[in-house]
């Protein structure tokens, strides 16, 4: 699941559908008139998205709504905390020494 939560952040065009989405819930026709391509791949983006967890897909009549899936950005959370542990880990440790004069 994290290689396609990868993938789908990966592309400019699916980083601003998602904010577009974070704002309110929206069919594929709103999503496809923000940007200039066609509504096929705007589609095509989204099921990236919903792919990568970041979206779920609800029937609403005819339309298809889509809606930002909290959920699915905690695996991208989770592997960039361990990253923030690690420099807090060498900050800490360049601190320390800095403080007690010893120079690096």
């Amino acid at each position: 699941m994290e290689q396609a939560a990868f993938r789908a952040l990966a592309d400019p065009t699916r980083r601003k559908i998602l904010h577009l989405l974070m704002r309110r819930d929206m069919p594929i026709a709103e999503v496809a008139q923000s940007f200039d391509m066609t509504r096929a791949a705007v589609k095509k983006h989204l099921t990236v998205l919903k792919d990568g967890g970041f979206i779920t897909v609800q029937a609403k009549g005819r339309e298809r709504i889509n809606k930002i899936e909290p959920a699915g950005f905690a695996p991208v959370r989770d592997w960039l905390s361990f990253f923030d542990q690690f420099w807090d880990d060498k900050l800490g440790n360049l601190q320390r020494v800095l403080n007690k004069g010893d120079g690096i």
